[in-house]
């Protein structure tokens, strides 16, 4: 099957560009024989596109800790000047997770983006949220204004023509502990390999692996006890830094550059 509903064919994508935050930019999937460089769904993604696109060219403009102000507009300049066959656009979770945030607000800024990136003739992805309750890191008071971001990202898409991942059905896979990385935010490595093969499927790319693969075998539930300490240690580890960061109008993404900035071949 070379051709997905939504009229993306598996063939002829010259250049493929990845818009986005850390989710995109690849944390917490390392290379293997490079710990500092982040691999991600995003290039897992592009690898799957070259075997049917042997001359594709992938560009990564995504950035960890970034806004959606500031993805519209660094990224999505840069990304428009590529003139793009596919683009893969997900943005705004950073802002939703800080209080006060208006979701009606950042769809807004969310359909221009998209208005100019589909202006190129590109195809473009967009991604809704997590559900929050999923999560342990106790943002459940965010699931309404989340669930108000994620319709207003359908209503966008149906506008304007794109295709819609939701990663809001994606349970339980995704529910499972192994496809998230320690820090309870991001993806591990199995995540990310799983994201890239759901990504491939909506767009109609055949691949040779299933993202629904039952999970090798049962994890063990920790005691009430086990559970506290793990809490505690990821808030010494994690939250706190990244409440520090937010105090001080900081960004883990602060001074850092694209990964791939360029289309160039895998």
């Amino acid at each position: 099957m070379d051709q997905s509903k939504d009229g993306v064919s598996a063939r002829g994508i010259g250049t493929y560009v990845a818009v986005g935050d850390s989710f995109t930019e690849g944390l917490n999937d390392p290379y293997p024989d490079d710990p500092d460089r982040f691999r991600g769904w995003a290039d897992r993604l592009a690898e799957h596109l070259a075997e049917h696109n042997p001359g594709l060219r992938y560009a990564n403009l995504a950035v960890r800790g970034k806004l959606l102000r500031q993805i519209v507009a660094d990224q999505v300049p840069a990304a428009v000047e590529m003139r793009p066959d596919l683009v893969t656009f997900c943005a705004g979770g950073n802002d939703i997770i800080r209080p006060g945030t208006d979701p009606d607000a950042l769809a807004v800024q969310f359909d221009e983006a998209v208005r100019r990136l589909r202006g190129t003739g590109a195809h473009v992805v967009i991604f809704t949220g997590f559900d929050p309750r999923d999560h342990r890191i106790g943002p459940k008071r965010l699931r309404g204004k989340a669930a108000t971001y994620n319709m207003h990202l359908r209503a966008i898409a149906d506008r304007r023509g794109c295709t819609v991942v939701d990663l809001w059905s994606l349970m339980p896979v995704f529910g499972d502990p192994r496809a998230w990385s320690e820090d309870r935010l991001h993806l591990s490595s199995e995540g990310h390999r799983r994201m890239a093969l759901r990504v491939a499927e909506v767009l109609g790319v055949p691949v040779k692996e299933d993202w629904r693969a039952p999970w090798p075998d049962e994890v063990r539930s920790l005691g009430r006890l086990e559970m506290y300490r793990e809490d505690l240690r990821w808030a010494r580890t994690y939250l706190l830094p990244w409440i520090g960061r937010r105090a001080t109008g900081r960004s883990s993404g602060d001074g850092r550059a694209p990964k791939r900035p360029t289309p160039l071949p895998l």
